[in-house]
């Protein structure tokens, strides 16, 4: 009887403390920011690696002391050296020439696609304090220094330029480029998209010559979906009759951009073009200058996308020949792209990929061989972050000790030295200065908001950049349901990861319904030990528990684990979800009969076809769907399905589109009208059919939003109305 005196007092104190915090509202989240954590953001290191930058309100560009922190000077302050003479409101983004005597500035950007965006850039000379505009003739595109810092090149209507500072003169490289046909020195939509990029050229290390790869779109066929007035913003020219917005999207199986490798010689204004091979049903997603002279760096990749080759190109002669080649038995890894790095000795290159099985680092020299594989276990390199020629250290993230968390790390070439930079456990996170003097770590996890510190090249910390200590006041005045990670095993045997946020005033003896949330597209992560306070927490003040799992084909788990879903995308990662599904229906404290799914875009894609495979999900809500592979684009579809011409049952037997006679469960189907990414026609055709066989589900389109359903009050109306859903049918 004492004991559960005891045990009584401390839930009615547990209550009563629960009582006496605010609980989280659907507008801490969607509108006000309240859980939003600190950082330091826009830092560059310097050249001298002892000094750094950062973009402060926008307005100015400060230098600081990396051992003091102490502000060395103002470099650019927007307000004393306008003068009203542009229109320039606030500083986007910024670059630094090669000597540090120049800074490139833009402002005014349109965002185009997720990556690409036109701005209005100004050149600031430091020395002689003077800000002019790079180019009267329109907003620009990718502008960047020369190495030598006395030029600049950009691109503007699909054409790339180049402008001499010292004498004033602008110069157009390409005359041929035309929308929706022709692109020098961008990427089109689908490169841009699945390649993640949006500058297609580069300068060699001399300043002699310019590298673009060019884009024939022709045969591209063309997109289009309507525009309305709207709002945010608001177009008045379409108040009585819509507008309609066209592009080229390649999908799955159809023709894509023909693509070639130039160079353009500056002192010659001259154009050499790169012979690539014959073939043309290819990829060329990066070029690269090499450190010695005349020689480029090209990245090919067949249509499978299971076939990666370097090339080497002799810009004078336009020859090429390939170094180095990786083939695997189902694709390449689209992030060796930005991972592929000449050494500065001028012998070498690193390539970070999944020969053994798991993603790591390895040296080669310029010919091809193999010198040696840097890294190695049963873990996942998850980024290369650069190598220290003094002390012949290469430096990474890691998820060594285990795939719910990250690591930095440092390890000599030959392997016999490692050192481990990250002492917390959590999400971490290392940018290094330059000369690898110091760095600054940025770690999270699931108790501690961001937290920014800086440390020498050997690990030490010197001081703390940001604390978040408001954050952490604030959030202890909310009654906060803690994030649980649990693990369990399939009917298949397979172990899976997962988190759960309980109810609020948590009583095991109860059962409670449960809202799974989940990306579960190749490769992502929603289980890591990172910061986040989102609406679950609002849902579990509701009464709701909350819970996540990441199936097969996800990362940080090797390279099996992440490419078992190859050739049938949705079938493993769907039949996770239900298996995920009915082991939280198994527990006590679960309402098995009351157990929802959602998710955005992948996760959209999951969600429908879940309930269409299982009837364990009571709802499910689907916010821009795929909702049938052969409607998405074809570098990303084809690098996990190949071309449906040859795997019409991969594509078909997994699209919840075909699936809708099996329906069961409540749908909510949301999506974009302007969706460019995912096209509104997934959920209009996915409508369609879910009418003739009859299915009951609710449905709501935002006019003239894109995938991100970015633009006005649409993020706190659409948390809104899913609530609403959850609450009246879960």
């Amino acid at each position: 009887m004492k004991h559960l005196t005891i045990l009584l007092a401390g839930l009615l104190l547990s209550v009563t403390v629960f009582a006496q915090k605010q609980t989280v509202s659907l507008e801490d989240i969607t509108q006000k920011g309240t859980f939003y954590a600190r950082s330091v953001r826009g830092l560059r290191s310097m050249t001298d690696g002892i000094h750094y930058t950062t973009l402060e309100q926008g307005k100015r560009i400060v230098k600081y002391q990396y051992a003091t922190g102490k502000k060395v000077a103002v470099v650019f302050d927007l307000d004393k050296e306008m003068k009203g003479e542009y229109d320039i409101k606030g500083i986007q983004g910024y670059e630094f020439n090669g000597d540090e005597s120049k800074i490139l500035i833009y402002t005014n950007a349109e965002t185009i696609y997720r990556h690409s965006f036109k701005a209005d850039y100004y050149v600031y000379d430091i020395q002689y304090n003077e800000l002019k505009p790079l180019s009267e003739g329109g907003k620009q595109q990718v502008a960047s220094f020369s190495p030598n810092g006395e030029m600049v090149a950009f691109v503007r209507d699909n054409d790339l330029y180049l402008v001499k500072l010292r004498f004033g003169t602008e110069s157009a490289i390409t005359t041929d480029g035309e929308y929706n046909k022709i692109l020098n020195g961008i990427p089109d939509w689908v490169y841009e998209e699945e390649f993640s990029f949006n500058k297609a050229y580069d300068w060699s290390p001399d300043s002699k010559e310019i590298a673009f790869i060019r884009f024939d779109e022709s045969n591209v066929k063309e997109f289009s979906f309507p525009i309305y007035k709207a709002s945010f913003p608001t177009y008045e020219e379409y108040s009585l009759y819509p507008g309609q917005y066209k592009f080229k999207y390649p999908k799955a199986g159809e023709d894509n951009s023909l693509v070639s490798v130039h160079v353009y010689n500056i002192k010659n204004r001259t154009t050499k073009t790169m012979d690539i091979g014959e073939e043309t049903d290819i990829y060329i997603p990066r070029v690269l200058f090499t450190k010695t002279e005349g020689k480029l760096g090209i990245m090919r990749m067949n249509r499978h996308q299971n076939f990666f080759e370097l090339m080497i190109a002799n810009t004078n002669s336009g020859v090429c020949n390939t170094v180095f080649s990786d083939r695997n038995e189902r694709y390449v890894e689209q992030d060796v792209l930005d991972n592929l790095q000449f050494m500065e000795d001028g012998e070498h290159f690193v390539y970070v990929g999944e020969m053994d099985g798991y993603n790591h680092i390895y040296l080669y020299t310029m010919a091809g061989r193999k010198v040696r594989q840097i890294t190695k276990g049963e873990w996942d390199v998850t980024d290369y972050l650069g190598y220290n020629a003094k002390n012949k250290m290469f430096y990474y993230q890691a998820a060594a000790k285990s795939p719910m968390q990250r690591e930095v790390y440092a390890i000599r070439t030959d392997g016999k030295k490692s050192l481990k930079f990250s002492t917390v456990e959590g999400t971490n996170r290392a940018v290094f200065s330059k000369g690898f003097k110091y760095y600054i770590n940025y770690m999270s996890n699931t108790t501690t908001p961001t937290l920014v510190t800086l440390h020498d090249g050997k690990g030490k910390q010197i001081r703390v950049l940001e604390d978040n200590k408001g954050l952490k006041d604030r959030v202890a005045q909310y009654a906060i349901s803690p994030k649980e990670f649990f693990s369990f095993k399939t009917s298949e045997g397979v172990d899976l990861n997962g988190w759960m946020v309980k109810p609020l005033n948590f009583d095991a003896s109860k059962q409670y319904p449960v809202l799974m949330v989940q990306y579960s597209g190749p490769n992502s992560q929603q289980v890591k030990d990172t910061w986040r306070i989102g609406w679950e927490q609002y849902l579990a003040s509701e009464g709701y528990m909350v819970a996540c799992v990441d199936p097969r084909g996800t990362g940080a788990r090797g390279e099996e684990f992440r490419k078992c879903t190859y050739m049938k995308l949705g079938k493993l990662e769907s039949d996770d979800q239900i298996e995920a599904a009915k082991y939280l229906g198994s527990l006590d404290y679960v309402d098995a009969n009351r157990i929802g799914i959602w998710g955005w875009s992948f996760g959209g894609f999951m969600s429908s076809l879940c309930l269409s495979k299982s009837d364990v999900f009571k709802i499910g809500i689907a916010v821009a769907p795929v909702t049938n592979w052969r409607y998405y684009d074809s570098i990303y579809t084809e690098r996990y399905m190949r071309k449906p011409q040859e795997n019409a049952n991969g594509y078909d037997d997994n699209s919840p589109i075909n699936h809708v006679k099996n329906l069961s469960g409540r749908l909510f189907l949301i999506h974009g009208s302007a969706d460019d990414n995912v096209h509104f026609q997934n959920a209009m055709e996915y409508v369609d059919r879910l009418v003739q066989a009859g299915k009951q589900f609710n449905y709501f389109v935002y006019p003239n939003r894109n995938h991100f359903l970015n633009g006005g009050n649409v993020y706190n109306h659409l948390y809104h109305m899913k609530a609403d859903f959850i609450l009246q049918n879960l």
